[in-house]
């Protein structure tokens, strides 16, 4: 049975919001071993439509290096409501999203990597499917779309696996959803 992993960069105030604005002064050996580190298993990726077409826009003009190749040659699953069709190697989820992801998760293989917190992310926390959270915590504020502010979650108390600190103050938290 496949795992599904969430990794989601979070400010200090909780913002979700345009990461592509505030992380990037973060990025360096420690941050791309760590993202290195997390991809060692991972077999495809998992995104919402949001995410998906960020990602679709900014990554295909990317390579050459193992990292973004990699990236852009795995498979990559999508959930949307709106879209018909994909590119860069993706393919829609059918049916119900949580169904769908389910199917995926018994199926051999690799891990599954999930980029990006919004709508998607509440399903599948609310169908309880992620079976690991990486939140990169940075060391910034900013304004917008607050981690699950939104969304209808009750409680899901987590276990803490394990906590990384990097010298450019980013902290991941490696949590895992209590049984």
């Amino acid at each position: 049975m496949r795992k599904l992993i969430e990794s989601t960069f979070v400010t200090l105030n909780g913002s979700i919001d345009n990461p592509q604005h505030w992380s990037p002064p973060y990025w360096d050996d420690e941050h791309s071993g760590y993202s290195l580190k997390l991809m060692e298993n991972t077999e495809a990726l998992l995104l919402g439509r949001a995410t998906y077409e960020s990602f679709a826009e900014a990554w295909s003009q990317r390579s050459g290096d193992p990292y973004t190749d990699n990236f852009n040659a795995m498979p990559k699953y999508v959930a949307s409501r709106t879209l018909t069709e994909t590119k860069w190697n993706a393919k829609l989820l059918e049916g119900d999203a949580a169904e769908a992801v389910r199917k995926l998760k018994k199926e051999d293989g690799g891990d599954l990597l999930k980029f990006g917190t919004g709508s998607f992310s509440q399903t599948l926390l609310e169908h309880k499917l992620v079976d690991e959270y990486h939140f990169w915590i940075f060391p910034v504020l900013a304004d917008g779309e607050q981690l699950f502010a939104e969304s209808k979650i009750g409680i899901n108390h987590l276990e803490l696996l394990g906590t990384t600190t990097f010298k450019s103050g980013i902290v991941v938290h490696k949590l895992a959803p209590k049984a």
